[in-house]
Parts: structure tokens; C-alpha cells; sequence
């Protein structure tokens, strides 16, 4: 048997530490050059190692770029019609998506649950409305001016993404702990950090994700994948990883922890979220097939407290 290079070598051991990271932030810590990284990553990856090499990026950013550039001239994306590109071909298995749907994964004929975000197949979005025209302001009438009622508050949070969604002068009380998928609960984290998550989607089965990234299932199990998103609110970082106990609940009473793998076409969580941050990522399980999945269960340690979360899934 051949001796392993001694830099591929000490590249692994960092990566058999950490379970998965950047290949930037390997490179940074072994003094390497961060191609140089990738490059040697890929090599052991084809070479049959237990290693996935992903790439993930900001769609909206990347698209801004691409649009800005003149040295791409007219860039229309990826030839090849649907399916190409990243996730491409990956439509093949029939799952039942509930909440958002998001990646670049084209679902099979299975149940859509929730608003599907973007050009998502089969739904063009909303249509596009005009603004309405600016109307003149009225002149200034005479005398005194009579002043308006004060409406009440809306709510504790009011509408989501606008000013009032994290009001500190509205009235405190109990936050909901429980929720629905495309639910946005808020809890607390061990350090003191205050953030949201939100159950976004729940892609049962995801067999077809899992095999095209590489893995196989054994007969009689299914594979899912739960998709969330962390907003830090407060003003302490977020220093744990989203889904460190982030599990499924099962008709039986059982609780399914995480499997120690990630997809390709759906990135997993990073380690710490900034504050003012929002951060996404997806868990992969396996279970048995015949296992039914009644809820997911968001805690900041293993054992539940009065900041777990908890949301249910409909059949």
C-alpha cells in the first residue's frame, strides 16, 4: 500500500476533526493555499474516499454579479434547458415537499406544501403588479387641523420583515413555542443569544437527494430532509451549530437525531450566526420507511426546556 501524501494527510485529519467546513477555512488553518486545498479535496474525493466536496453560494448575489458584468456580455445561464446545472437531474424520485421549497432540486409529482419561493416548476409566482400613481398632496387647509385617532398596535411582533417584527416597546408576554411548517418561532440560546428559526420545509421522502449526492440508503429505510433558517435578533452571536438538536418526532414517541451527512444540492448549517445575521441550512435523516414523522423538535441541548420549539407536520 502506497504511503498517503503527507499534506493530503494532515487535510484529512483537520476534515475528520471538524466533520465538514469551508475549504477556505482548511486552507487558512494548514498555511495552505485555498486552490491548492480544493484541488487535492477533489483528488481524494474521486480517489473513493468518504469525502463530499460542495459549493454553495448567494443565488440572488451571484445573479447581480453575472448582470453587472460586461465581461459576460448577454449570460442567459447554463445551457440545457430544465434539469441543468446545479441539482440538475435530480427530479426523479416522487417526494412530498412541505413548506418552501428552495435549492435547485426539481421535485417529482409528489405533495407541495406551502408557497413555492422564486420560479419553482408548475408555479410562475405572483403576478407583478404596477405601482400605483403618486397622487398630488392636498393643499394645507385652513384653521385648525383635526388630529387623527391613534390606531392601536397591531401586535407583539406586526408584520414579518417589517420594522415592527422585533419591537422592544410592545408589551411583553409568553412567545409561542409551538408552530406549523413556514412557522417562525423565537427562544433563546445557553450564551444568552436571543434569535428566530423557522421551519421552512420538510422534503419527505428525500431518497432521490440522498442517493444523488452519493449515499445509499439500506432496504427498508427513507431518507428526509428539514430545511430552516436562524435570524439573530439580538446582540449576541448565535456560537453553536442550528441544528445540533434539531430532531424528528415519530408517531412511536421515538426522537431521530441527524445523520453525520450532507448534500450537495442542499448546504448544510455553518457553526455561529452573527448578530443581525440570518443563516440557513438543511438536515439529512434516515429512518425506516414505514416510520411516521408528527413533528420537529428545536432544542438548545439535548434534553427539552422551556425554550425548546416544536412544530408540527401534517400528514
Amino acid at each position: 500500500m502506497v504511503a498517503p501524501d503527507p499534506v493530503d494527510a494532515r487535510l484529512l485529519a483537520l476534515l475528520a476533526e471538524t466533520g465538514r467546513a469551508a475549504v477556505h477555512e482548511l486552507a487558512a488553518r494548514l498555511g495552505m493555499d485555498p486552490r491548492e486545498a480544493a484541488t487535492r479535496l477533489i483528488t481524494l474525493s474521486g480517489s473513493g474516499l468518504p469525502l463530499l466536496v460542495g459549493v454553495e453560494c448567494d443565488p440572488n448575489g451571484i445573479r447581480k454579479a453575472l448582470a453587472n458584468s460586461v465581461a459576460w456580455g448577454n449570460y442567459a445561464g447554463p445551457t440545457g434547458g430544465p434539469g441543468a446545472g446545479v441539482g440538475g437531474g435530480l427530479g426523479g424520485g416522487v417526494a412530498g415537499v412541505r413548506g418552501t421549497p428552495s435549492g435547485a432540486y426539481q421535485p417529482g409529482p409528489g405533495t407541495v406544501r406551502g408557497t413555492p419561493s422564486g420560479g419553482y416548476p408548475g408555479y410562475p409566482g405572483p403576478p407583478s403588479q404596477p405601482f400605483p400613481a403618486q397622487q398630488p398632496h392636498p393643499p394645507h387647509p385652513s384653521g385648525p387641523v383635526p388630529v387623527p385617532p391613534v390606531p392601536e398596535p397591531m401586535s407583539t411582533w406586526g408584520p414579518p420583515q417589517s420594522a415592527g417584527w422585533a419591537r422592544g416597546d410592545a408589551p411583553s408576554g409568553p412567545r409561542p413555542r409551538t408552530g406549523k411548517i413556514g412557522s417562525t418561532l423565537e427562544t433563546e440560546g445557553l450564551e444568552g443569544a436571543r434569535f428566530t428559526i423557522q421551519l421552512v420545509e420538510v422534503v419527505d421522502p428525500a431518497d432521490f437527494l440522498f442517493t444523488a449526492a452519493g449515499y445509499k440508503l439500506a432496504d427498508g429505510e427513507r431518507a428526509v430532509v428539514v430545511h430552516t433558517e436562524l435570524a439573530n435578533n439580538g446582540g449576541v452571536t448565535f456560537n453553536a451549530l442550528p441544528d445540533m438538536y434539531l430532531v424528528l418526532m415519530t408517531s412511536a414517541g421515538e426522537t431521530i437525531a441527524k445523520a453525520p451527512v450532507s448534500l450537495s444540492s442542499r448546504p448544510p448549517h455553518k457553526i455561529g450566526v452573527q448578530p443581525g445575521e440570518t443563516a440557513g441550512g438543511h438536515t439529512v435523516y434516515v429512518l425506516p420507511e414505514n416510520t411516521v414523522v408528527t413533528s420537529v423538535r428545536w432544542s438548545a441541548r439535548p434534553e427539552t426546556d422551556l425554550n425548546t420549539l416544536v412544530w408540527t407536520v401534517d400528514d
